[in-house]
């Protein structure tokens, strides 16, 4: 009985969380097109050498925490850091929504720019080998910032304090249910991949 009980528990928490996905349908695909643009950005505007620097000491950054590290490590590494930075995202959209979209301009830029340089290396083909490890990191990613830009327009409702913690509240709902499991799935795909090539 206890066990019926918290698959029931469990089933309608899942319901309702994709429902307010699709709720906040227009937020999330805002998030996508401003990543996507920026994407494209990344991949066909070359970089101001300043920023091109920047990157590339952020990414040898990267490489030197994540080499020598067993494919475990690197599958707990990858979830981690995915799980911070997408519910920062989505958490600190309480400031009006300014920080979802710096998210997404960032992360998008940033995929594009690694997308041209890995291209320029090993050639187009190898962007195949990388689509992998967006298909479950990418949604999560979107719908956290999503949310997070729904959360900042609680300013202009009416009832504004109790727009933010139904806003917060369902939020938090969907973090738990949805985004997680999808950047458990994106991190054992991502670090399995990596570990193995």
């Amino acid at each position: 009985m206890i066990k019926n009980k918290r698959k029931g528990f469990f089933r309608e928490n899942y319901r309702e969380s994709i429902g307010y996905i699709k709720d906040s349908r227009n937020f999330i695909y805002s998030i996508m097109i401003i990543f996507l643009s920026f994407s494209f950005i990344g991949f066909f505007v070359p970089a101001p050498p300043m920023l091109e620097a920047r990157i590339l000491e952020f990414i040898e950054e990267l490489l030197r925490k994540t080499g020598g590290l067993s494919q475990l490590e690197l599958i707990k590494f990858i979830f981690f850091n995915n799980i911070q930075s997408s519910f920062i995202g989505m958490l600190f959209g309480i400031i009006l929504g300014i920080f979802p979209v710096i998210a997404a301009v960032a992360n998008g830029y940033l995929l594009g720019f690694v997308a041209e340089k890995t291209a320029e290396a090993e050639g187009i083909s190898i962007l195949w080998r990388i689509f992998p490890h967006g298909i479950f990191e990418l949604p999560a990613l979107f719908i956290s910032l999503g949310l997070g830009l729904k959360i900042g327009t609680f300013i202009l409702k009416k009832n504004k304090l109790k727009t933010l913690a139904i806003y917060l509240l369902k939020s938090i709902k969907v973090f738990f249910y949805i985004v997680v499991p999808l950047l458990i799935i994106a991190a054992v795909i991502e670090g399995s991949l990596i570990f193995l090539f």
